[in-house]
């Protein structure tokens, strides 16, 4: 592991945002998931799988703008970040979420936010005492 790398992972531990089972793999998983999630094309895919199940690219396609191509482009990242996952029915696959690694993203930011509350509160208290 580089230098780098190895002083993000210390620091993350002490900030106590990985737990103790959690490794420099699962971090990087992670990241691909926010990276995966950052795109308004995917997170659009995200929020209509959520809504509508398992489902077809022409019912992904349907109603929009966005090529077929495209689609499928977009939930191939999906796919490689562990969030979405294809099945073949029939003649068809039909796509839709996996919601072990969207848990494990929704963890991680709780872990997080309490983080950064106990900081806000620390500098709160220290604003207050100046």
């Amino acid at each position: 592991m580089s230098p780098g790398k190895a002083g993000l992972a210390a620091a993350g531990q002490r900030a106590g945002v990985h737990g103790p089972t959690t490794s420099v793999h699962s971090t990087q998983a992670l990241a691909r998931v926010f990276a995966a999630l950052g795109d308004p094309t995917r997170l659009k895919l995200v929020a209509v799988l959520c809504a509508g199940g398992a489902l077809s690219i022409v019912q992904l396609t349907a109603n929009t703008n966005i090529s077929r191509q495209a689609v499928t482009k977009h939930l191939q990242v999906l796919s490689d970040a562990g969030v979405a996952r294809d099945m073949k029915s029939g003649r068809q696959r039909l796509w839709q979420l996996d919601p072990a690694r969207i848990e494990e993203a929704k963890r991680t930011l709780e872990v997080i936010g309490r983080r950064w509350e106990i900081a806000l509160g620390r500098l709160k208290t220290f604003a207050e005492a100046t």
